[in-house]
């Protein structure tokens, strides 16, 4: 399904003066004309893609995750580093905030068993479309006039420039107030590709380098690359259930290589039930995305890891009791299957990252499966990352989001220099990111 614009709303004239200038239209761009329009200010909005919304329909694919419904004190340390900076876009437009949104749109929202705000629909195109025709159509306020296949090239002197896709080539705007909200550089086929870095840099805008977040890694196996072709033909797109997965300091490399437990106990970095996914090369999904900046910036310093409990919900002399058991003449596998209910792409995990040693010595054995060490070659690309860490810095822009070094021109969205988990955290601070900007233009014009 796709949201294009009416062709009525692209004026024949390549020139074109406007009011504000909204470049992007995701949910940052979408939520400040939203802002701007219903004050009674002329919005234009440009995008490069043939409708607006893409990656947010995309994001709602198996369900719209709108926000999350835990405590607001807890709910701004999931933004780690640049928390104090989204705060200030949350108290413009928090978590129920967006709940009360949606409802204004005639969407109904509800709360799931892990926390996650979903639509009561679980879809994200008939909020898309409600949201498009109060844009177009407002009750009140000034419609907003959306321009599609306008990639935006830079400026020209004080004129925005755009390649239009369309029959008019180039196109020049000039505006009161321009505000980019581009998206980072994760899914670039749905229009966030991260072109723009270069043309702010340009400008001699501070920009902390994108990088992947919310992604998964490749691995390196015991013999120093990734997975066996054995394990790789077996088990790529098998999912890890019912598993912890623990960062903690990192062990010696000698104890690593043989998955044996760190010398002394220490306090987790993170630690978190879930599942994931074995792929072609390494690990994704949910409970890896949770740990990801940790790991990602692990990896920026040197080897990284993280160790795996296979059966969380027993203690450690619960599994040391189990595998002590006499088996007779039973295999490890058989073994480890009726004591433990160890078999599939777990079994395949032990045999994969576990020198012999380690399996044939009790002690050991149930240390890995209590703490069986992965360890992680580098981040998967950026363009296949469900988000992008870096950006605009804070120190690049005011308190309003207004550029330093381009008066006049303000930043929303995922471009910023922030990240989130997933679970609604990001959706939220788009959405809100980009009612402050558009507050915040409003202040300025």
């Amino acid at each position: 399904m796709t949201f294009s614009s009416d062709p009525s709303s692209l004026p024949g004239d390549p020139a074109l003066s406007v009011d504000v200038a909204i470049v992007g239209g995701g949910p940052a761009g979408l939520m400040a004309a939203e802002v701007l329009s219903q004050a009674g200010v002329s919005v234009h909005l440009f995008d490069a893609m043939p409708s607006v919304g893409r990656k947010f329909l995309l994001a709602g694919k198996g369900g719209l995750n709108l926000t999350h419904s835990e405590e607001p004190h807890l709910f701004r340390t999931r933004y780690g580093a640049q928390q104090d900076q989204v705060a200030s876009w949350l108290s413009q437009m928090d978590a129920q905030g967006v709940r009360d949104w949606a409802h204004s749109l005639g969407v109904d929202t509800f709360v799931g068993t892990s926390g996650r705000v979903f639509p009561l629909e679980m879809k994200a195109a008939p909020l898309l479309r409600a949201w498009l025709q109060r844009l177009r159509h407002p009750a009140s306020g000034v419609p907003v006039r959306f321009h599609m296949r306008h990639r935006w090239q830079g400026w020209d002197g004080d004129h925005l420039v755009f390649q239009n896709t369309g029959a008019e080539g180039v196109r020049r705007v000039s505006a009161c107030a321009t505000l980019l909200a581009l998206g980072g550089a994760s899914w670039p086929r749905l229009g966030s590709d991260g072109s723009w870095v270069p043309v702010l840099e340009e400008q001699g805008v501070s920009i902390a380098s994108l990088q992947p977040a919310n992604c998964g890694f490749d691995v390196t196996g015991r013999d120093g690359q990734g997975w066996t072709e054995h394990f790789r033909s077996r088990f790529a797109g098998h999912a890890l259930k019912s598993v912890a997965l623990r960062v903690d300091a990192l062990s010696s490399s000698a104890r690593l290589a043989e998955n044996q437990p760190a010398e002394a106990p220490m306090s987790p970095r993170f630690e978190r039930k879930g599942e994931f996914v074995i792929t072609d090369s390494g690990v994704e999904g949910s409970l890896v995305y949770a740990a990801s900046a940790l790991l990602r910036d692990d990896l920026a310093q040197g080897p990284a890891h993280f160790r795996l409990d296979l059966l969380p919900d027993k203690t450690l002399a619960q599994v040391q009791n189990q595998v002590q058991w006499p088996r007779g003449s039973r295999s490890l596998s058989s073994h480890l299957k009726s004591r433990l209910g160890i078999d599939g792409v777990k079994m395949g995990l032990l045999y994969e990252l576990c020198s012999p040693q380690t399996l044939a010595q009790p002690e050991a054995l149930a240390a890995s499966l209590k703490g069986l060490a992965i360890s992680l070659q580098k981040p998967r690309p950026v363009a296949e990352a469900i988000s992008t860490a870096g950006g605009v810095r804070r120190s690049a822009v005011t308190p309003e989001g207004m550029l330093l070094r381009r008066p006049g021109v303000y930043c929303a969205g995922e471009m910023m220099d922030w990240e989130a988990p997933t679970g609604g955290y990001l959706l939220t601070a788009c959405l809100a990111s980009g009612r402050a900007a558009g507050l915040g233009i409003l202040t300025n014009l």
